[in-house]
């Protein structure tokens, strides 16, 4: 904190503060860097694409200057929230089969509809309605898999949001691929299409190990060292895949995986609820990410993710709303409630996860899990500038003792006044700039429409 200090009062004793492009400043900013800063008042240089420098509304304003500023006043402003696992076009099955177990709702519901409905206009007017969701709840980076992914790439540009975006690749027919090889086909193709893009990381997505034959995992891996693309797979959501591994493998889905060579380099692994020690091992040794979603595996009672052991053993663990049709929102604010919750009671230990680091696995860990967090998940100088204030000001959150318990325990997605992306301001003071809210809203509802005729809702 004394050298940037020392850095910004050197800069305007040198004479005339630096044009930027935007300042964020008199807010309560929560750096979610490697101490923790929390700044009262603070405020953000941002230029271009980066932050250029943190620190007091003084030192700032000293130091640099802007046509377009954002007053805070008095709110957190702290990093986007980073979902480490979603199915963003799945927004348009919310809410379609409920309270149900996993594989009773991909069999008997999902699946069927999927069959049905997908389509790249419905994948298209999904993720307008998905990236209207995120943007007004504070996500500014998400890692989705799902089918026409390169649809899914184009709307994540249009709004502004930042993605790690993973091809699905699975074993029988679906709306995109007929075979597997045609899946690993479109998949090469979507990475080369956008490789190098500043807002999208392409990736592989082999589903799962229960949707799968081992050549096809194999020749996923393959494809992901190729192309030198993070790959995302579920994995051991559940007891049924669990018992699946042992029937078919004599092994857990992890000792499979690891059997065929198939960790390697930026794997994200989404659930990973039943493991054993030597499964968490091999995580660490292979450094595998993991994406904790609490409401989805609450909701399908799919169980509770070990988070505690695997932070003890250092694998970074983010957390993840999963898809809207399991979840039923893509809200990270109840997520990060959730998983506090969850692993105080699971634990029977009220001290574990404490708010500081609840808010470190929504922001910077979940940045880790996923291999970015040299771009984003903390306000520091040279990062990406992913930004959002969070209004302070609801009943609920009156008074404010300390603003990180408040973002746990007391604030929600529609809390966020305003969200910036890639130094961009996507969402100022609850208007989204980048999407017609009224359009995406009216065209999602027509396809709920055609969703309910096809399956008989």
């Amino acid at each position: 904190m004394l050298l940037v200090l020392l850095a910004l009062t050197s800069m305007a004793a040198q004479g005339a503060p630096r044009p930027i492009s935007l300042i964020v400043t008199n807010g309560i900013v929560v750096t979610v860097d490697g101490t923790g800063r929390v700044l009262t008042p603070g405020a953000v240089a941002i230029d271009g694409r980066d932050i250029v420098a943190v620190g007091t509304p003084q030192a700032i304003a000293a130091a640099y200057r802007s046509a377009q500023t954002i007053d805070a006043g008095g709110d957190v402003v702290m990093p986007g929230l980073v979902n480490t696992h979603t199915h963003a076009p799945m927004v348009l099955y919310r809410g379609l089969a409920d309270d149900l177990a996993l594989m009773d709702w991909l069999q008997k519901y999902i699946f069927p509809a999927e069959a049905k409905t997908v389509t790249r206009e419905f994948v298209r007017a999904g993720t307008r309605l998905a990236a209207l969701e995120m943007i007004r709840s504070g996500t500014t980076t998400y890692v989705d898999m799902y089918y026409f992914e390169e649809e899914i790439a184009r709307v994540t540009k249009e709004a502004g949001l930042r993605a790690v975006l993973g091809q699905t690749i699975i074993q029988f027919p679906v709306a995109d691929a007929k075979t597997p090889a045609e899946g690993l086909a479109r998949t090469e193709k979507f990475l080369q299409e956008f490789r190098n893009d500043d807002l999208i990381v392409p990736a592989v997505a082999p589903h799962a190990i229960y949707t799968l034959d081992e050549a096809t995992l194999k020749a996923s891996r393959q494809l992901a060292d190729r192309e030198k693309a993070p790959l995302i797979l579920h994995l051991a959501e559940t007891r049924d895949e669990v018992k699946i591994a042992a029937e078919k493998h004599k092994a857990t889905p992890v000792q499979y995986l690891e059997s065929l060579g198939f960790f390697g380099p930026r794997t994200i692994a989404a659930h990973a609820v039943h493991l054993t020690p030597e499964d968490i091992a091999t995580f660490r040794r292979r450094g595998v990410g993991v994406s904790h979603n609490p409401e989805s595996n609450m909701k399908l009672a799919s169980g509770t993710a070990p988070v505690l052991p695997l932070r003890a053993a250092q694998v970074p663990v983010g957390l993840g709303t999963d898809g809207a049709a399991s979840n039923n929102d893509l809200d990270m604010f109840e997520a990060m409630r959730q998983a506090a919750l969850l692993h105080k009671l699971q634990s029977n230990d009220p001290r574990v996860l404490p708010a500081a680091e609840v808010v470190a696995m929504a922001t910077r860990e979940g940045a880790r899990a996923i291999g970015m967090d040299g771009l984003i998940g903390s306000l520091e100088p040279g990062k990406r500038a992913d930004v959002i204030v969070v209004s302070m000001r609801a009943p609920r959150q009156t008074p404010m003792y300390d603003p990180l318990s408040h973002l746990v325990y007391a604030t929600r997605g529609d809390d966020v006044r305003t969200t910036i992306v890639n130094g961009r301001i996507v969402m100022r003071d609850r208007k989204v700039l980048t999407l017609n809210e009224e359009a995406v809203l009216a065209e999602a509802r027509t396809l709920a429409g055609q969703v309910r005729g096809a399956v008989g809702k």
